[in-house]
């Protein structure tokens, strides 16, 4: 799944000796007002605010710096800027590159509240939103106006798991539009899995509250940019007032030490609840990226190097209200609820009118009740009973 060097990387990244001073992690340091002991002290820590000179507490402490420093090793950029949550990456990195006229064009299958956003949002900052059809992005070329500022993609996508051709997608766009900023919400990989700026992504952004934290008791949000776009990202964020709590930068740095450890046992289990269901009668398609039947397998097999625990699967069947309840009211091990990441494992389910109606660039191919699975680091043989219990209640 993982090569040495990145498991080697997790656990030092972001431990200079700066940032640990004597101890294994970088300390906690909760600052607003930084003192300089002299007037040479300030105008060098003003000189140098932007490049992890101690400034002002919005600016970041070491305890931000050692993440940031983390983050930009992990993903090969030339900075990480840090955000209170995932939405809030996603956001400010498309607030600092576009102005009213510009053109945003947008993977058609994106998390909701990124949709949301550009149509709420930035519809009423004068700034237009495109759509193209997730699963192929061969049109995606036409689509560039002259005005596109922004290209927004997400791989795999959001509940149905496509996986994108993001080298083919860059392409297209760099012979239209080479200076559009390339944005990638990276979140299912980590990281790790897909290296978005090596594939000519200019922002890699994450909810680092998935993964990174790892343990779902905090929110934090990541991006890691390239060199050509990180000062206008860090300072257009800055002005918009973007931070994080020292605590929870901490928190975050800490899940890194874990996070190849514990991405295998997702990965792994994964795998197997999602083979078990490939042969269930009553599943009609397993939307899981490592999985050949799922759309954009080729891509996965190309462009990652592993797969983490977040997948989907169709049922055969579309289920009512009352038998839909019936089935997620009563697992033992899988709790309903929102975002994913985290040690528990946790299932939602979403109509494929539902789905459809998230989908500007074209509807969805199934009819069956798609469930959304994340697997935890329970015993995989419980979730399977817990999951053969689901069906069980299915047929009575």
């Amino acid at each position: 799944m993982t090569t040495r060097k990145i498991d080697t990387t997790l656990v030092s990244a972001g431990r200079s000796k700066r940032y640990t001073q004597g101890s294994v992690n970088a300390v906690i340091q909760r600052a607003s007002s930084l003192v300089f002991d002299s007037v040479a002290e300030k105008k060098r820590a003003t000189a140098g605010r932007a490049k992890g000179e101690l400034f002002y507490g919005r600016r970041g402490t070491l305890t931000h710096f050692a993440l940031q420093d983390a983050m930009t090793e992990l993903e090969g950029g030339a900075g990480c800027v840090l955000y209170p949550c995932g939405a809030a990456a996603v956001a400010n990195a498309i607030l600092a590159f576009v102005e009213a006229g510009d053109h945003v064009l947008m993977s058609g299958a994106v998390y909701e509240p990124t949709q949301d956003f550009c149509t709420k949002i930035l519809a009423k900052m004068q700034v237009s939103t495109g759509w193209f059809d997730h699963t192929t992005g061969s049109e995606i070329a036409e689509l560039v106006q002259p005005n596109t500022r922004v290209v927004f993609l997400e791989s795999p996508a959001s509940i149905t798991m496509e996986v994108q051709d993001i080298p083919a997608i860059v392409a297209a766009v760099r012979a239209r539009a080479p200076d559009a900023i390339i944005m990638l919400d990276n979140t299912w990989a980590a990281g790790i899995f897909f290296n978005a700026l090596a594939h000519g992504v200019d922002i890699s952004i994450q909810a680092g509250t998935k993964y990174l934290i790892g343990h779902s008791d905090a929110m934090i949000g990541t991006a890691v940019a390239n060199a050509r776009c990180i000062d206008q990202l860090r300072e257009n964020s800055y002005l918009m007032g973007q931070m994080v709590d020292a605590d929870t930068a901490y928190m975050a740095s800490r899940g890194l030490r874990t996070l190849g450890t514990r991405l295998r046992q997702h990965e792994e289990s994964a795998l197997q609840v999602a083979e078990w269901l490939a042969a269930r009668p009553e599943v009609a398609r397993v939307n899981h990226p490592a999985l050949a039947q799922s759309k954009g397998h080729k891509f996965w097999q190309r462009d990652f190097n592993g797969s983490s625990g977040l997948f989907s699967f169709i049922l055969q069947e579309k289920l009512d209200d009352a038998r839909l309840a019936e089935y997620l009211d009563h697992f033992h091990h899988f709790s309903m609820a929102y975002s994913w990441g985290g040690y528990e494992s946790l299932i939602l389910a979403n109509q494929p009118e539902e789905l459809a109606a998230i989908r500007p660039a074209g509807g969805v191919d199934f009819t069956g009740t798609l469930v959304r699975l994340h697997i935890g680091l329970e015993h995989v043989d419980d979730l399977l009973a817990d999951l053969e219990a689901g069906f069980s209640r299915l047929t009575r």
